[in-house]
């Protein structure tokens, strides 16, 4: 009985003591990565309704430019003026400067002297020379007189032998001398030929020592002052001046080979020097070199200037507006479609294509366009794009057909 009741007491559980519970987070905290998780949802939900935040920019209508051709612009290129014709006029050979009588600015004609050299060498071989001369005019007449001489004696004794009066050996002897006379004439005249033409030579000298313009032309450079040695040997140095052609200007331009098929020879242009922005010249194409730029990707064009004026000068920066023919049809995506001007960065650029992210309302449209040449005004798109539309600038990573977007000022 007793140890059925002791058994019975072990079993039975204890009510008096505390129940030990297992320690979990404290309930600050808990609370507080509940609040952290509604912010980030109520900022996540605040951001996809404000938009990705982009900036924009307007696209602007060409302008058009009026020539002779009466059309607009097909293709706007930018270029330097050039000389086709200019001359670093320099001396022949290794002289000292004497005198410079041009300078830079000044308008010279063709033959005018613009400087001279040392000739003290010169002059001395050609007086030299000139006195050789003489000298061998008088052997020349000293042996034109022993050869008159020798031909009555010779004459005679040919007269003489055919009559037997003498012999064959003596006959021999004047005959010899005769024929030595001629000979030594003959040598005393190709000597004076040769003696003349060294003349001519060392006139040639010292006419060198004289500097000439080569053509009509401006002197834009003055390289040499008296004393100095000037020679074309040289690279980079020796001239003495620079003559430039002003009659003989142009613009060349490099234009992509992308648009080449634009441009023809004859056609009409208008150039716009960097210097007169607001001063339109009219002009025409001259030619298409035939042959690309591989690094570039370009094409030479030379456009020449259909009027002269003193303020176009070499090395000047310019732009030329390739200009449409009236009669040209216009077909596909360029009728009745303006070019517009945007900004480079608002288009991703592949080849002539390209695609910009059209803003209307708050949403964007990703568009695909036709790219025309880049110029100084930006990107030209001549279809796909109407002036006046709003397009999207910033990282067009983010940007899809139908994002909402948020302009930001």
């Amino acid at each position: 009985m007793d140890n059925t009741s002791a058994l019975l007491d072990r079993l039975r559980i204890d009510r008096t003591q505390t129940p030990r519970h297992h320690r979990g987070l404290p309930w600050w905290l808990t609370g507080l990565g509940a609040a952290a998780l509604v912010a980030a949802g109520v900022w996540m939900l605040a951001l996809s309704r404000a938009g990705i935040p982009v900036h924009v920019v307007a696209a602007k209508a060409t302008r058009t430019s009026s020539g002779s051709a009466g059309g607009g612009s097909l293709l706007d290129a930018s270029g330097y003026v050039v000389a086709l014709r200019e001359a670093t006029v320099s001396a022949k050979s290794i002289y000292k400067v004497n005198e410079v009588v041009v300078q830079e600015g000044q308008t010279v004609k063709q033959g005018e002297v613009m400087a001279r050299l040392d000739d003290s060498n010169a002059r001395a071989v050609l007086q030299q020379s000139r006195a050789q001369v003489k000298q061998l005019e008088a052997a020349l007449t000293a042996a034109k007189l022993a050869a008159d001489d020798a031909r009555p004696s010779f004459l005679r004794n040919q007269r003489q032998l055919a009559e037997g009066l003498i012999s064959p050996e003596t006959f021999d002897s004047s005959k010899s001398n005769f024929d030595a006379a001629q000979t030594a004439a003959l040598v005393a005249e190709q000597n004076l030929a040769v003696a003349r033409a060294a003349v001519e030579i060392n006139q040639r000298y010292e006419d060198d020592t004289i500097i000439n313009a080569p053509f009509d032309g401006v002197v834009t450079v003055k390289s040499a002052q008296p004393g100095e040695i000037v020679s074309p040997q040289f690279s980079g140095g020796g001239g003495i001046a620079k003559i430039v052609d002003m009659d003989s200007l142009e613009v060349d331009v490099d234009v992509s080979e992308n648009f080449i098929n634009r441009v023809h020879s004859k056609q009409a242009a208008m150039i716009t020097l960097n210097a007169y922005p607001d001063w339109q010249l009219p002009a025409e194409v001259i030619a298409v070199i035939p042959t690309a730029d591989r690094a570039k990707a370009t094409v030479k064009v030379r456009i020449g200037f259909k009027q002269k004026d003193p303020r176009i000068v070499p090395e000047m920066g310019a732009r030329v507006s390739f200009l449409e023919e009236s009669t040209q049809p216009r077909t596909g995506a360029d009728v009745g479609a303006p070019g517009v001007f945007v900004p480079p960065e608002a288009v991703q650029i592949s080849g002539a294509a390209g695609i910009v992210f059209v803003i209307s309302g708050d949403v964007v449209e990703r568009r695909a366009v036709r790219l025309g040449p880049r110029t100084a005004d930006g990107q030209t798109i001549v279809a796909g794009l109407q002036p006046g539309a709003i397009l999207a600038l910033g990282d067009f990573i983010k940007l899809r057909d139908g994002s909402r977007v948020r302009i930001v000022q």
